[in-house]
C-alpha cells in the first residue's frame, strides 16, 4: 500500500523528522490502513502548549496531539488520516527520564499518534492493552511499563 507523509519540522530536527515519516508508514502498513496520508510535525514548547490550549482545553505542555481526519478524496480514493504534532523538547526529557534516544521517544510518539488516527485510544485498560500492544509490535519492542 502506498502511503505519504508530509513533514513539518525545523532544520535541525530534519533526522528525527525522517525517523517520524518512518515511523508513521510503518505504523499504517502494520494496521493494514487504506491508501493514504497524513502530515506530522515536530513543533517546540511555545506552538504545542497553544495548540493544547485550543483544541483541548488545557494551557500545558504535551508531548503529542493527534488531529483525526478521515476525508477522502473523491478522485483517488486516497484517505487523509490528519496530523499528528510532537513536541521535541518534550520529547527528549521523556527520552532521558526513560534511558533511550530522542529518536525513539520520537517514534513511539509517531506511532502512537498515528494509532490515535486509526481510531485506537487508551481511556480505558482494554483499549490501553490493546493499544500498547500494537504500538510494541509496530516498533519491535519487548513490552514495558513506559508508554506516552
Amino acid at each position: 500500500m502506498h502511503y505519504e507523509v508530509s513533514l513539518r519540522f525545523r532544520a535541525p530536527w530534519r533526522s528525527l523528522a525522517n525517523a517520524a515519516g518512518a515511523s508513521a508508514r510503518d505504523a499504517l502498513t502494520h494496521q493494514r490502513a487504506a491508501r493514504g496520508s497524513l502530515t506530522v510535525v515536530l513543533e517546540g514548547e511555545p506552538g504545542m502548549r497553544r495548540l493544547h490550549r485550543t483544541f483541548a482545553g488545557e494551557d500545558s505542555l504535551t508531548d503529542v496531539l493527534s488531529f483525526p481526519d478521515g476525508s477522502q478524496d473523491t478522485e483517488t480514493g486516497s484517505r487523509y488520516f490528519g496530523d499528528i504534532i510532537i513536541c521535541i523538547p518534550v520529547a527528549r526529557r521523556q527520552a532521558r527520564r526513560a534511558g533511550h534516544s530522542l529518536e525513539s521517544e520520537v517514534r513511539l510518539l509517531t506511532v502512537h499518534g498515528v494509532l490515535h488516527l486509526l481510531g485506537f485510544d487508551h481511556d480505558h485498560p482494554s483499549g490501553r492493552s490493546r493499544m500498547w500492544a500494537v504500538q510494541e509490535a509496530v516498533l519491535g519492542v519487548q513490552p514495558g511499563p513506559r508508554k506516552p
